[in-house]
C-alpha cells in the first residue's frame, strides 16, 4: 500500500474511530479543533515542507476566509458555504498578487515581509469597526447542514457534526496535498526545496512554483478560517493575529513538516497539549514552552519523523 493511501486511512480512521472514546461533547469540539488546525497546517506543510519556503502571516489569509463567512451573507447574499468558498478566492488572489514581489525575497527578508502582509489583515479588521465591527468581533450565519440531515433523519449535535464535517475536510485536504505530492509539480517543488539553482538549472520555473505553493497554502488558510468561523458563529480579528501564524508554523515544524500525517500529529499536540496543561495553572505556559524546546532539540525532523525513525532501528 502506498504512502497516500496509508495517510488517508490513518486519518480516516482517527476521524471515524475517535468518537467511540469520547466522555462527553467537549471531546467532539476539541476533536473539531484539532482539524480544522489540521487543515492550515497541511497548507504550510506544501509551503515549507514541499517548496522549502516560509511564512509568518498565514494567520492573515486565515482572517480573510473568517470573516468572508461573516461579512458575504450580510452583504451580498451568499450563503455561508458560498462565502467561505469566496473568502479562498480572495485569500489566493491576494496571494497572488502579494506573493509576486515577495517571493522574490529569500531567508529572513520573507519572513519579515510576509509577517508584514499578516499584521496588515489584523490590523484591517481590527481598526475598520464599519465593516468589521472592530476587536469586539462580528457574528457569523449558520451554515445549515446540520438542519438538512435532521430532514434526512441523521441527528447530531452542534458539535458532532463540526467534528464529521470538519474531518471529512481535513481528509479532502490531505488527499489533494498528497496528490499534489507524487505530482509531477510536486517533484519540481521538491527540486526546488533541496536547490533552486540545481533547479534552475534542469529548467524548472522557480519563481512560478514558489508563488503556486504560497497560493495553494493561502486557500488551505482561509478554508482553515472559514471553518473556525461557522463552527463557532463568531469570529474576531484575533484569528488573523500574529500569534496563530506562529502556530501554524510550529504545529508544522513540531510534527515534521515533510509530511501531511506529521503535520496533523503536531496539530494534535499543539492543540490538546494546552488543555491538558491547566491543571498546571500559571505555570502552563513555561510547561508548554518547554516541551516544544525539548522536542525541538531532541526531535529535529519533527516528533512524527523522530519517532518512525525510532522504531525502525528497534526492529533492526
Amino acid at each position: 500500500m502506498t504512502t497516500k493511501r496509508v495517510t488517508l486511512l490513518i486519518l480516516a480512521i482517527i476521524v471515524i474511530a475517535s468518537p467511540f472514546f469520547f466522555p462527553s461533547n467537549y471531546y467532539y469540539r476539541v476533536g473539531s479543533l484539532i482539524f480544522v488546525n489540521g487543515l492550515a497546517v497541511t497548507g504550510m506543510v506544501i509551503l515549507i515542507g514541499y517548496a522549502g519556503q516560509i511564512s509568518l502571516g498565514h494567520a492573515g489569509f486565515a482572517g480573510i476566509g473568517g470573516y468572508a463567512c461573516a461579512l458575504a451573507p450580510v452583504h451580498l447574499g451568499l450563503h455561508p458555504g458560498l462565502a467561505a468558498i469566496l473568502g479562498a478566492a480572495i485569500s489566493g488572489a491576494l496571494a497572488w498578487a502579494v506573493g509576486r514581489p515577495v517571493l522574490r525575497l529569500k531567508g529572513y527578508y520573507l519572513a519579515v515581509a510576509t509577517l508584514g502582509l499578516g499584521i496588515l489583515v489584523s490590523m484591517v479588521l481590527a481598526n475598520e469597526a464599519w465593516l468589521t465591527r472592530g476587536p469586539d468581533g462580528i457574528e457569523v450565519p449558520d451554515l445549515g447542514l446540520n438542519d438538512l440531515l435532521e430532514a434526512v433523519g441523521i441527528d447530531l449535535s452542534n458539535s458532532q457534526f463540526w467534528y464529521f464535517f470538519s474531518g471529512l475536510v481535513l481528509v479532502i485536504g490531505a488527499w489533494v496535498a498528497l496528490n499534489l505530492y507524487d505530482s509531477p509539480t510536486g517533484r519540481a517543488l521538491r527540486a526546488l526545496h533541496g536547490s533552486e539553482i540545481a533547479a534552475r538549472t534542469v529548467g524548472i520555473d522557480v519563481a512560478r512554483l514558489k508563488l503556486q505553493a504560497f497560493v495553494i497554502s493561502a486557500i488551505y488558510a482561509s478554508l482553515s478560517g472559514s471553518l473556525l468561523a461557522l463552527q463557532n458563529k463568531f469570529i474576531t480579528p484575533d484569528v488573523a493575529g500574529f500569534m496563530h501564524s506562529i502556530e501554524m508554523v510550529t504545529m508544522a515544524v513540531l510534527g515534521g513538516v515533510g509530511s501531511v500525517l506529521g503535520a496533523f500529529f503536531g496539530a494534535t499536540i499543539l492543540t490538546t497539549l494546552p488543555q491538558v496543561l491547566t491543571v498546571f495553572q500559571e505555570y502552563e505556559q513555561i510547561l508548554l514552552g518547554l516541551v516544544m524546546m525539548l522536542c525541538m532539540i531532541f526531535m529535529r525532523e519533527g516528533l512524527l519523523p523522530s519517532i518512525l525513525r525510532a522504531l525502525r532501528g528497534k526492529d533492526k
